[in-house]
């Protein structure tokens, strides 16, 4: 890259230098004149004296000006290109000690054997006709060999007289040459692995494509996302999680041919391209070529480890035709691998892809819900399998928009829970439900406790807890008045802070259920460990227990333990009489399901608290 001179450290004070060198000069000049005009007269011995006293002042003062300059090289050569004069910053430049310079040729010392012969032509042309040598950017020699870059300006003394006098005065560029190789790097390449990074891997995949085009012929992308590589972070440090992408470089480049590209996108993400492949079985042998790269177990933190990763692929040109779209919809099928586990992999389908921006614009209607009051509470009763009277209510979370029909909440709490709208949603229902239970303490409703839902991402932020406790204690209601469910993967993550809360709640009144008891990590021997105080069997056990031994055996099996842990069991979904005679007969605490109540609005329990008792819809 060219350099603005006006620009380089140290050039403003190149520029006066060589000002005053030029001023010296032209002093030099009126000396030598006054000296020729004398010769012609007789001068006395005081008059001569006076001449050489001022010579020399004048030559001390133009290497003090030269000595001066410590970042800027001052080399001064004679007619024949001979080292006369040798700065200490050119001792630090070239290697050269004025000592070993002095009486050298220029072409000898710092000038590489390509520019000798057109260095001596522009010196003599300088000398003989005058034709100045224009300031520019070159490369000279060190004395090891190496190149140095430098700014070199020329000043010619003496010109047009017998003993002309050509001074190089060179700036250093190692330090910009170097910033700009830096900064260059780190446009282009991944600091950690020195893979290309996503805009170097998009310019360069679309002129690989449209050499694609030319050969006709297609391209494969692959879109890669390490599996639950935060744990790895969190769990053994960030040092061991840099060692692991490093070492998974190693291995996919071992797998790379020479066309191929491979760049890192992201903490835990590379994406790769392959040219020559369109058939489906070509692209498989490609995944299982980078699957090879996890079969071995990584080194980390002194013990080895397995590992995994999600893939998506796109294929050129029927998913894209430029680099930015095929990125794109690999990317849209790497996550929905994500979904289906572990070490998936997903084809790129234009469905995919529409569901994404479907669900995107669901996201940015449900960050306005709130605000349109679109949300509300509806409640479904927990019923005593025994008397049949209502105990406990569980608050569910609608959503209605102004337009359009109501949304599931198996589609937007997940989309919720993903792009981090949950912890809005949940203090949301918070307030809600406690507002709601203070209305019916108020009205002196029946005694019921009403139960939130609380998410993994909920209960793993650090104030969730401390919040809904405030705002129990704001809406005036007790502890035992409001309960949470959480699922047993939740109690599984949740580390030791968020356990002594949950037991500083436990102790002091309020319930908690873990809930679709039976799907998650479904050990039982962990219930001693956890403040929970009641079960809740999942509907799917429920639902087949009455033709299916099997969940009716793990249905009867959970009751049993719970009871004998002292807590609570609640069968969820409960829709047939069947399914009623059987949880009576394994004497079942509480039911929920629409045999006795669907979710309704609290206008509804309201009418529903106030009358005689429960009987079936």
């Amino acid at each position: 890259m060219t350099q603005f001179p006006e620009r380089l450290p140290g050039y403003a004070m190149f520029r006066r230098g060589t000002r005053r060198l030029l001023q010296w000069w032209k002093g030099q000049q009126e000396a030598a004149v006054e000296r020729k005009a004398r010769r012609t007269v007789p001068a006395s011995t005081s008059e001569v004296e006076l001449v050489r006293r001022r010579y020399h002042e004048s030559e001390q003062r133009f290497r003090a000006l030269l000595e001066s300059l410590p970042r800027v090289a001052v080399q001064g050569y004679d007619r024949e290109r001979r080292v006369i004069y040798w700065n200490e910053a050119s001792v630090r430049l070239y290697g050269y000690s004025a000592e070993e310079a002095m009486g050298q040729l220029l072409e000898d010392l710092i000038i590489p054997e390509p520019m000798r012969q057109a260095v001596i032509d522009a010196h003599r042309a300088w000398v003989d006709e005058g034709q100045e040598i224009p300031a520019e950017e070159l490369e000279l020699r060190h004395r090891s060999g190496e190149l140095v870059p430098v700014f070199s300006h020329h000043v010619m003394l003496g010109e047009h007289t017998d003993s002309p006098l050509m001074f190089c005065v060179d700036v250093d560029l190692s330090d910009q040459k170097r910033a700009h190789r830096d900064l260059a790097f780190a446009t282009r390449f991944d600091r950690l692995t020195h893979l290309p990074n996503r805009e170097a891997f998009e310019t360069d995949l679309d002129e690989l494509l449209d050499q694609c085009r030319r050969r006709g012929v297609g391209l494969v992308v692959l879109y890669l996302d390490i599996d639950h590589f935060v744990e790895i972070n969190d769990a053994l440090g960030y040092a061991q999680g840099d060692q692991l992408l490093i070492e998974l470089t190693h291995r996919l480049r071992r797998q790379q041919r020479a066309t191929d590209l491979m760049s890192r996108v992201s903490g835990d993400e590379f994406v790769m391209a392959f040219p020559g492949v369109a058939r489906e079985q070509d692209v498989l042998r490609l995944v299982d070529k980078v699957r090879s790269a996890f079969r071995s177990p990584f080194a980390l933190d002194g013990s080895e480890r397995m590992v995994t990763a999600s893939l998506g692929a796109s294929v050129f040109p029927e998913h894209g035709m430029t680099a930015r779209e095929l990125i794109r919809n690999a990317d849209v099928a790497k996550n929905r691998a994500k979904l289906d586990g572990r070490g998936s992999l997903q084809h790129f389908r234009q469905h995919f892809h529409d569901e994404l921006v479907r669900q995107h614009r669901l996201v940015e209607r449900l960050e306005r819900a709130i605000v349109n009051r679109e949300l509300h509470l509806h409640y479904q009763p927990q019923v005593s399998v025994v008397s049949g009277r209502i105990e406990n209510l569980e608050a569910l979370l609608r959503w209605t928009p102004l337009e359009g029909e109501p949304v599931s909440p198996a589609e937007f709490i997940p989309l919720a829970e993903r792009s981090g709208l949950i912890h809005q949603l949940g203090d949301w229902v918070m307030e809600e439900a406690c507002r709601q239970q203070a209305a019916w303490r108020a009205a002196g409703r029946v005694d019921s406790r009403v139960d939130i839902n609380l998410s993994g991402r909920q209960v793993l932020a650090p104030d969730t807890l401390e919040r809904l406790e405030a705002c129990v204690a704001r809406h005036g209601l007790r502890p035992q008045d409001i309960g949470i469910e959480l699922t047993e993967n939740v109690l599984i993550e949740a580390d030791a802070g968020i356990l002594e809360r949950l037991r500083y709640l436990y102790h002091r009144g309020v319930r908690i259920a873990i809930d679709d008891f039976g799907t998650g990590y479904s050990s039982l021997s962990y219930l001693k460990h956890f403040p929970v105080t009641a079960l809740k069997i999942d509907r799917a056990f429920v639902r087949d227990a009455p033709e299916q031994p099997e969940d009716r055996a793990i249905m009867e099996a959970t009751i049993f333990i719970g009871h004998r842990l002292g807590l609570e069991v609640v069968a969820e979904g409960v829709e047939t009489a069947e399914q009623l005679a059987l949880l009576r007969e394994m004497r079942c605490d509480l039911v929920q399901g629409y045999l006795f109540h669907p979710p309704m609005p609290a206008e509804d329990i309201d009418r529903l608290l106030v009358g005689p008792g429960v009987g079936h819809h």
